[in-house]
């Protein structure tokens, strides 16, 4: 195996004088051709790798420029050799992908290669009867009543105990902090608590750096770089030979693997001990359902702890952005939140649809996850008439997908919660959800995210808890627009630095 790939990156890059030779004659004409196609140029052998590498750090709005340019929302990408990945923001196609033609749409061995080192067999990275098995054991413990009164009493004392006080402390210190480092500390001591009963502490007044934190944001950031090489063969050979960021992605996940067997073990041992957990920790379920070995429980942890880590403080970082950018759905939230603020926890949250909307409206704009890719197993014709061969990637974009005027209408980039709601007689907003083949920023269909539900939950009462004492305030020179990064999921470029100001009564 090593030999071929050896052999293949040699003579392509043997080939690469004769490239730039085919490049540069064809260049006379495009640039003659003033027109304003998006379309990427296909050269032969190496299809279109230079407009691939060319937008690198932009891929996803790249993808979205070609992909409003098509009139069926689909395109197909050439690569060198042959190879193919077909972009689609098409509802039809994606209902064909995630439900109609499950079966042929899979993981597939490309994403579980890239995130096996990582993930293991964990519930994301598998497919067929493993993943069968996951995510029916997996369905059963999210569904129980205890988990879901255990999610509300991790977010509300990692909100009052910690967020709320370090707030107060920069209001009243007139100090600037970066949000989004503090939201994934915040979301980071929440799921772990939530998957492991293990609390790393990340969102003291310090801010500590701990190690397991740290090892597991270098194993997801350096992860998702292997979909960003243009060539898989180049980071394969840098894993063979142990170099460069191969070398540093195979420390930090042993560290991160190291410190969730520790967890493990400790939990089996405290079973085999107490004969029964009083944890109700995603682990301690499994553990005491009879799932009892080392390296499955690891794996499908670790897998939770990715879906429950960076994706709320994605979708939460851009939420408290838009909110400052629009005041009059601000004042909505607050009107909402007065309202709601004599009931129960649960019910609450439960009741706060314009929350809930402005919540979609924002991941409808900045997806946490921009893009997943399934690999086809078969040839298949999707129902705009593209034509799938056997073995292409085919990447669904709800990052694309939510900038569609013809999903939308044409004020689609416009932050509107209310596209989301419609009023009864009395007047009273009720939630009007998508198609979730219109809107799969949660995916849809067989996987469709088991976590949906706890994720609205952390999210609505974050927003809750913080507006209700505070105004965000970014702190940015006028005129800032941020930058939407897509890794494996979203960031916003460089941090949200805000200022936080102590909001008084709301009366």
């Amino acid at each position: 195996m090593f030999i071929q790939i050896l052999a293949s990156t040699i003579i392509f890059f043997l080939t690469l004088p004769l490239l730039f030779f085919i490049l540069n004659r064809s260049s006379k004409s495009q640039k003659s051709s003033s027109n304003s196609n998006v379309l990427p140029k296909r050269y032969p052998v190496i299809g279109s790798v230079f407009d691939v590498i060319a937008n690198l750090s932009n891929r996803v709005q790249w993808i979205t420029q070609i992909l409003q340019d098509c009139p069926s929302a689909t395109y197909t990408l050439h690569l060198v050799f042959g190879y193919r990945q077909i972009f689609t923001a098409n509802p039809d196609n994606v209902r064909h992908v995630l439900k109609t033609h499950f079966n042929s749409y899979p993981k597939g061995y490309y994403f579980i290669n890239v995130f096996f080192d990582f993930l293991g067999n964990g519930i994301f990275n598998v497919d067929g009867e493993s993943w069968k098995f996951e995510r029916q054991v997996s369905s059963h413990e999210f569904n129980t009543k205890s988990l879901r009164k255990f999610v509300e009493t991790v977010v509300d004392t990692e909100l009052h105990d910690r967020l709320i006080p370090m707030l107060s402390d920069v209001a009243s210190g007139k100090t600037v902090l970066d949000l989004q480092d503090v939201l994934q500390r915040f979301a980071f001591d929440n799921i772990c608590k939530i998957a492991f009963g293990h609390d790393p502490a990340c969102l003291l007044p310090s801010l500590p750096q701990t190690e397991f934190a740290d090892a597991f944001e270098d194993a997801t950031h350096l992860s998702s770089e292997r979909f960003r090489t243009p060539l898989f063969v180049i980071w394969r050979m840098k894993r063979f030979f142990n170099v460069g960021s191969e070398k540093k992605l195979k420390i930090a996940i042993s560290r991160v693997r190291d410190f969730a067997k520790k967890i493990v073990r400790e939990k089996k041992k405290e079973l085999a001990e107490k004969s029964s957990l009083e944890s109700v920790d995603l682990l301690s379920r499994f553990l005491n359902s009879g799932h009892l070995d080392e390296d499955f429980a690891t794996d499908i942890v670790i897998s939770f702890i990715l879906a429950g880590r960076d994706t709320t403080s994605a979708a939460l970082t851009w939420f408290f952005w838009l909110v400052y950018k629009h005041p009059e759905v601000e004042k909505e939230i607050l009107k909402e939140i007065k309202e709601k603020s004599d009931m129960p926890v649960y019910e609450e949250v439960k009741d706060m649809v314009y929350i809930h909307a402005s919540l979609c409206e924002a991941m409808r704009l900045y997806p946490p996850v921009p893009t997943d890719t399934k690999l086809a197993v078969e040839d298949d014709v999707l129902p705009d008439g593209t034509v799938v061969k056997k073995g292409t990637l085919v990447t669904y974009a709800p990052y694309a997908m939510g900038r569609m005027e013809k999903i939308w209408g044409s004020d689609w980039a416009e932050f509107k919660p209310e596209r989301w709601l419609q009023r009864d007689e009395a007047g009273k907003w009720s939630f009007v959800g998508r198609d979730p083949y219109t809107y799969p920023v949660f995916q849809a269909g067989p996987r469709i995210c088991l976590g949906k539900e706890m994720a609205f939950l952390q999210m609505k009462r974050l927003v809750a808890g913080v507006l209700r004492r505070f105004k965000v305030v970014p702190a940015v020179e006028e005129g800032f627009e941020p930058v939407f990064l897509a890794y494996l999921t979203a960031k916003m470029e460089g941090g949200f630095p805000v200022k936080v100001e102590e909001r008084g009564d709301l009366d």
